[in-house]
């Protein structure tokens, strides 16, 4: 399936899901997930109607498999750099804003994830990606705040929001950041386990 303004190819994989769902792949090419009796022009409106995003998605997919052809995969010496690292570092930078937003803290605890940056439990207990090392050293501050705030509010409301910007005003450009170049360290990550 070809539609205009995407430019990968569209692999359609019809099951007896209820809803519509695209997804780009590493290799740049693009699922479409449909129920089974879904007319196929109800598909091409749904594609069409969203061609900008999924092409902007697949052209970033594309450039991250233009940077990792480039860059190493990360060895998994170089992860258990990072999880060292990462355990010397964070602690102290979790004291710090801890007092700056006023909370306290359980265990802390590093790790190597595909999924998460970092986790704050109902006891208090953070947890944290060792790739984050890897990162800008604001980021991980960034993510060290997200965190420490769910201690205040174990959600993500506008109070949350709040209590994050007023120790860390520059969130917003760290998490831009991470959701940008957050996924070409993962992959890294998976190439050096391969």
């Amino acid at each position: 399936m070809q539609i205009e303004g995407i430019s990968s190819e569209i692999n359609l994989i019809r099951s007896s899901r209820r809803s519509l769902a695209a997804e780009i792949l590493p290799d740049g090419s693009v699922t479409v997930r449909a129920p089974m009796r879904m007319p196929e022009k109800e598909i091409v409106r749904f594609l069409s109607e969203k061609a900008a995003g999924i092409e902007k998605h697949v052209q970033k997919r594309l450039a991250q498999n233009r940077t990792l052809a480039v860059l190493p995969p990360f060895t998994p010496e170089d992860i258990r750099d990072m999880a060292k690292r990462a355990a010397a570092v964070i602690p102290m930078r979790v004291e710090y804003f801890a007092k700056e937003i006023g909370v306290s803290y359980g265990r802390i605890t590093i790790r190597n994830q595909k999924t998460r940056w970092g986790s704050c439990t109902a006891e208090g207990n953070l947890n944290f990606n060792c790739l984050l090392m890897a990162a800008p050293p604001e980021v991980l501050d960034s993510v060290i705040v997200h965190e420490l705030c769910h201690r205040l509010h174990a959600n993500h409301s506008k109070q949350f929001y709040d209590a994050v910007y007023r120790v860390f005003p520059d969130y917003d450009r760290c998490n831009a950041w991470l959701k940008q170049n957050g996924g070409l360290l993962i992959r890294r990550m998976e190439a050096g386990n391969q």
